[in-house]
């Protein structure tokens, strides 16, 4: 290049560098060496670990790594690189420009954590302010049909009198003593027993802003707190066919904070039980509850009510019968799939009412009905039997209720040492 000519390389960083020899790895190393790599420097150079003397030096060198980190780290930026060199960024030579590194913001990205001793003093705030999220209750019937829903939220805006200076016109701030005009502060929280985090938080005393004010000198409509509360109609729209634990998300509409971009808000839907139907993904399932006739001899009725309100009708012919626990499928009467036409399938699980203790009034009823229904099994033939007593509503949950009565023995003893079972003895 000759000298004179446009610089190819992004800011502190020449062009004879190799961002593979400044990262310390390989053209061949993966994404996690790179980022290994980069997060060992980027502790080593920080500027606010080194000593005052070092720091413009150390300064240098860390932008340097994390503008290398930055093109490594994206396949497309780094295949650009490993193609052309830096002369793929230079604006001046129809590259796609440099990238645009926020130190802070790639501290944050990689450490969970904003650093502080940034040019300028201090931790940064975010330039985006936090979502709002929160449950949404609705009915299978509103998941079935969609719903449209209005409603007013109460959300903070940035004072339209003083612009959000908090304070009266054509005042000058006075530098927040608190936070150094930086509009954040370091807290700790605890998060369990014997352990605390540090978090970066807005100033309490200038709210956020870096200035303070005189009572005297604050913005009579926000009071200094350079925010007011407004009311706002919004809406959300659930489509139809929509799931549990699916987000419907307004953007920008979360709370509008000084030199912040709102964030949103954000529904997450939660399906509440319903009273017949059972949703499983885009099908249904419910209950078929027929007489003992109807299973005999068949029935040709509406059997349910729908989630929108329409009957379902089964037309189930004699001959047929059908038995507890039987299946049906009803084919496109389940659930709607978003962005389409279609729809899942209804599963009909035949409960089968009998009728109650006595219903037949007299011995020509009972051989009448005994004659309509097959006859039993033949006897079973023994050589001696007993007639026993029987508790007819007895409870499956009395079964093994003797299990570890002494009065009653135990089947089985435990396991003897070649893992054959021992009888009882008494």
């Amino acid at each position: 290049m000759a000298d004179g000519g446009p610089s190819a390389t992004p800011p502190d960083m020449e062009e004879e560098i190799d961002l593979y020899e400044l990262l310390g790895v390989d053209k061949s190393a993966s994404q996690t060496d790179i980022k290994k790599a980069y997060r060992k420097l980027a502790l080593q150079h920080h500027p606010d670990k080194v000593p005052e003397d070092m720091r413009v030096e150390s300064e240098v060198k860390f932008k340097a790594v994390t503008q290398a980190y930055e093109i490594l780290r994206d396949e497309e930026k780094r295949h650009l690189y490993d193609t052309h060199g830096m002369a793929a960024f230079d604006p001046s030579r129809g590259g796609p420009g440099g990238p645009e590194v926020d130190l802070n913001d790639i501290l944050s990205q990689m450490f969970g954590m904003n650093m502080g001793g940034m040019p300028g003093g201090g931790p940064r705030r975010p330039r985006r302010g936090p979502d709002e999220e929160q449950d949404y209750k609705v009915t299978l019937e509103e998941l079935y049909k969609g719903k449209t829903v209005k409603f007013a939220a109460n959300k903070k805006v940035v004072c339209g009198q003083c612009k959000g200076t908090g304070a009266k016109d054509k005042i000058k701030p006075n530098k927040c003593d608190r936070c150094r005009g930086v509009g954040m502060q370091e807290a700790y929280r605890q998060v369990g027993p014997g352990l605390v985090r540090k978090e970066v938080i807005p100033c309490d005393h200038c709210q956020g802003s870096g200035n303070y004010y005189k009572e005297k000198d604050r913005c009579k409509k926000c009071k200094g707190k350079r925010t007011v509360t407004e009311t706002k109609a919004l809406e959300i729209y659930i489509p139809r066919g929509s799931m549990q634990g699916e987000r419907i998300v307004l953007e920008g509409e979360a709370d509008q904070l000084p030199d912040q971009t709102p964030g949103d808000i954000i529904f997450t839907l939660v399906e509440e039980p319903h009273d017949l139907f059972t949703r499983i993904g885009h099908d249904l399932s419910a209950d078929l509850n027929v007489t003992l006739a109807e299973s005999l001899s068949g029935f040709s009725r509406v059997v349910l009510k729908h989630l929108d309100g329409r009957g379902i009708h089964i037309d189930h012919p004699r001959g047929k019968i059908l038995r507890p626990g039987e299946i049906l499928k009803v084919p496109g009467e389940g659930m709607p799939v978003k962005r389409g036409d279609e729809k899942g399938d209804l599963f009909l699980v035949t409960k089968i009412e009998f009728p109650e203790n006595g219903w037949l009034k007299d011995d020509k009823e009972y051989e009448t009905l005994q004659k309509l229904l097959p006859p039993p099994n033949a006897p079973i033939a023994t050589d001696d039997v007993d007639e026993v007593e029987y508790e007819a509503d007895a409870d499956i949950e009395q079964m093994g209720a003797h299990q570890g009565d002494p009065r009653y023995g135990n089947e089985w003893e435990d396991d003897d040492e070649e893992g054959q079972p021992q009888c009882a003895t008494q």
